[in-house]
């Protein structure tokens, strides 16, 4: 479904992503781990259009859209749910939701989208009239995924979706994000819980320094040591005088 090959992008002068390439198949989840600053949200906004591409090709459903606005993109069913969850707090939840429906793609659709999503979300049908900065942290990543859920994405990338979330409402929010899987959307998933997105993810890469350092499916990664060490604390040998390696 998405294709990035040997892309290249950055700030001003300064470059961040450096070469990347990788693949996503229709119908899975995706992964993309690594450590703060090694790239990973820079790499989803030059998908997404928002950073403008210095070297290297996007292909999405077959169509080179490395010249391709935001707008293009989201019209072909490329979106993005952004880290921070981005919603308008002084405005209700309702509206929030349904500005995800602005897309002509989405618009013919819009009750049908609405009525799944809050039968996905409840707790946003009961609290559709509030403001939504009164929602708590997980209830406003509820809604933001709603909102990118609103315009019909035939890929849905997600950046930090558990970010700052409790425990019970991260394995509630990853729930739901098998539930979408399970419908047919394609997700690109960023995260920091290593865990949860490997053992969720059907192929995931690790991403270092603006680089692709690793990649395999989510299985493979998540029984390698050296990535265990690095990113789970996970120690699985010991020396001779029992120190951890």
């Amino acid at each position: 479904m998405l294709t990035v090959t040997d892309l290249s992008t950055g700030y001003g002068e300064s470059q961040v992503i450096f070469g990347a390439s990788l693949q996503i198949g229709g119908g899975e989840v995706s992964g993309l781990v690594g450590s703060n600053a090694a790239g990973k949200t820079t790499l989803l906004n030059t998908i997404s259009g928002i950073n403008k591409v210095w070297g290297g090709a996007i292909e999405f459903i077959g169509e080179n859209i490395t010249s391709y606005s935001p707008k293009q993109r989201v019209e072909m069913g490329l979106v993005q749910c952004p880290e921070g969850r981005r919603l308008f707090p002084s405005i209700s939840v309702y509206e929030n939701i349904l500005l995800g429906a602005y897309p002509k793609r989405a618009k013919g659709k819009k009750d049908q989208t609405l009525k799944r999503v809050l039968e996905m979300f409840p707790i946003l049908g009961q609290r559709k009239h509030q403001p939504a900065g009164l929602l708590s942290g997980g209830e406003q990543q509820m809604c933001a995924i709603a909102r990118a859920l609103m315009c019909d994405p035939a890929l849905l990338i997600m950046d930090e979706p558990s970010l700052g979330l409790a425990p019970i409402i991260v394995s509630q929010v990853f729930e739901i994000i098998r539930t979408i899987r399970d419908e047919g959307v394609t997700i690109f998933l960023v995260e920091q819980n290593v865990q949860k997105a490997l053992s969720l993810a059907s192929h995931a890469y690790v991403m270092e320094n603006g680089r692709i350092a690793m990649s395999g499916t989510g299985q493979e990664l998540l029984c390698n040591n050296e990535l265990r060490r690095a990113y789970l604390g996970i120690y699985t040998e010991r020396s001779a005088n029992g120190s951890r390696k």
